[in-house]
């Protein structure tokens, strides 16, 4: 199983400049090459082999106006050049989108294969660079001496903070013991996540500090001139708070899920589709803020290492509108309405409680049959829902 180690680092100027050649002459290449890609579609209908663009890659070690390539170690040009073409096989297999041009001002970052870094007592030594980059290990369940890495990725991201990326193989987790329990989980806004045993996961709270503090620096970068220095330092001051925000967002998200795969073995989770339901101009800012994507993301791959299931129901299932004790559908219920009585056996419920009841339900049935559970590829595939322990008809309740 192939697994990665970040830490943040804390590099010496002079190793900070070394990067940062290094960041800017791996952007200047991977421009270059997708723009000379764009150029051969347009003009042949025909795209660039791995092959070609490392050839050209060596024509602009050779041009005077390009010397400036020969100064940093070649592997992390080589690198950006392998991952672009991953990229296009990724889009053409339609798992990602249109690779785009990088910017100087997001994100940056630069891979190091076994040839240009060594590992010894627990220090790192990059190509290119005097003495061991400082980071702090911050996995104390790991041992470090142990670990043959077989690429380093050296990041920097916009609020200016150091990382660096050890990937590693290391043998597959032993499954996690039995519990013999299964949960519905119904994700809102109300609450961040409700589960069929009744429990509410609610919002942390830190976010909404963070969020203030964020709008202010933007007011401050919106005042300021463009191309100012003063316009420089505000802009490093939101990408920080953007980084804080996102940071307690994650931390929040994988404590939630690896506790939800510690205690079921079998999670039902609606199938939500995010990127249609943040069209809604009203609803558009709460969603993109509670994570719901990335926390599926998360229960997906751990439930795969530590051998539980994650099970996705289709969206389209009425499961807030149905009574999880006869079966009773509502043929409308307003998102106001947080508590119903059912009409047909008299049950009174709450909605997101019963709504990951029926989720569990429906997850189960689904199981049953085989369908929606730890299916490979970039969309899952929709479970035989249909295939319900009850029967579901409007009006009519259900014994």
């Amino acid at each position: 199983m192939k697994t990665a180690y970040r830490c943040r680092a804390y590099p010496d100027r002079s190793q900070q400049q070394v990067f940062l050649r290094t960041f800017g002459c791996v952007r200047l290449v991977w421009n270059r090459t997708l723009a000379a890609r764009h150029a051969c579609w347009q003009a042949e209908r025909k795209g660039i082999s791995y092959a070609a663009s490392d050839r050209a890659l060596t024509l602009m070690k050779t041009d005077p106006d390009l010397a400036f390539l020969n100064q940093v170690s070649s592997v992390p040009m080589q690198q950006t050049l392998r991952h672009q073409h991953a990229a296009f096989q990724a889009f053409f297999a339609g798992h990602a989108r249109y690779p785009r041009f990088k910017s100087r001002r997001g994100r940056q970052s630069a891979t190091y294969t076994r040839s240009a870094f060594r590992m010894r007592d627990r220090q790192l030594w990059l190509a290119k660079t005097a003495g061991p980059l400082r980071f702090i290990w911050t996995w104390p369940g790991v041992d470090m001496t142990a670990l043959d890495p077989t690429s380093v990725t050296m990041t920097r991201d916009a609020a200016g903070r150091w990382f660096v990326t050890f990937r590693v193989d290391v043998p597959d987790p032993a499954p996690l013991p039995a519990t013999g329990k299964s949960a519905g989980v119904d994700l809102g806004l109300t609450h961040f996540a409700v589960l069929s045993t009744g429990e509410k996961v609610l919002h942390p709270r830190d976010w909404e500090r963070y969020q203030r503090r964020l709008k202010r620096y933007q007011r401050r970068l919106a005042r300021c001139r463009k191309g100012s220095a003063n316009r420089t330092e505000a802009r490093v001051k939101v990408a920080r708070a953007h980084a804080k925000v996102a940071d307690a967002r994650r931390d929040f998200l994988h404590k939630s899920s690896t506790a939800l795969v510690r205690r079921f073995e079998l999670i039902a989770v609606e199938d939500l589709n995010v990127s249609s339901m943040v069209r809604n101009r009203k609803l558009a800012r709460a969603i993109s803020c509670t994570g719901w994507s990335e926390f599926r993301t998360m229960l997906k791959y751990k439930a795969q290492r530590y051998g539980r299931m994650v099970v996705p129901v289709d969206r389209w299932y009425p499961s807030s509108r149905t009574c999880s004790a006869c079966g009773h559908l509502f043929a409308a219920l307003n998102l106001g309405i947080r508590y119903w009585t059912c009409p047909g056996c008299g049950t009174r419920h709450d909605r997101d409680i019963n709504a990951a009841k029926n989720i569990l339900a429906a997850g189960l049935a689904a199981n049953a049959c085989g369908g929606g559970v730890r299916r490979a590829g970039a969309t899952q595939a929709q479970p035989p829902v249909k295939q319900e322990p009850r029967p579901v008809r409007e009006g009519i309740p259900v014994s």
